[in-house]
């Protein structure tokens, strides 16, 4: 079976298609960055929110560079439509992730949306928020699958060494009295 050669062309669509137009995607994503600094976590579609995690990581490499760098302050001022959050991006989320190199953004799947379109729905948030967490770590339980297997198999191995220690000593035994 051969493939069609317009499978393998690139067609200059880089980006989702999102919006009315160019920008009306701008416009959009402008807005969903501002509600992210502004809270922290957002809830959203699934594509915006993909989306919207490149937007979300650049502006803190841009951050990074201080607010004294005029590159990163015109893409501070471009990205943040509320103009009092910038002062937030770099006094308090910058410093945040001062050690850290990437991934400053996490992304959950959380149930689709019931109402209307039934569109996957996503809550994207800046890692190390005040927030609890969406997904809580449960502590291993003695009673999970794989650690009683471990402890049965811990026990086997006692048994055994133990059967072997004892025909250990009684060969020694044997051994000295003949």
């Amino acid at each position: 079976m051969r493939l069609l050669p317009a499978l393998y062309i690139s067609h200059g669509r880089v980006a989702r298609r999102m919006g009315l137009g160019p920008r009306s995607r701008l416009d959009m994503l402008r807005n969903l960055l501002t509600a992210l600094v502004r809270h922290e976590r957002i809830q959203t579609t699934w594509a915006r929110a993909d989306e919207l995690q490149f937007y979300a990581e650049k502006l803190i490499d841009y951050g990074k560079k201080g607010d004294t760098d005029e590159k990163a302050m015109r893409m501070a001022d471009f990205w943040l439509t509320e103009k009092d959050l910038i002062h937030k991006l770099f006094k308090m989320l910058v410093p945040r992730y001062s050690l850290q190199q990437a991934n400053y953004t996490s992304m959950y799947q959380i149930p689709n949306r019931e109402n209307l379109d039934r569109a996957k729905m996503a809550v994207i948030e800046y890692k190390g928020n005040p927030y609890p967490p969406l997904i809580v770590k449960k502590r291993d339980s003695e009673k999970t699958l794989l650690n009683q297997l471990l402890k049965g198999y811990r026990e086997e191995r006692l048994r055994n060494l133990k059967i072997t220690e004892g025909c250990a000593k009684l060969e020694t035994q044997a051994g000295t009295a003949v």
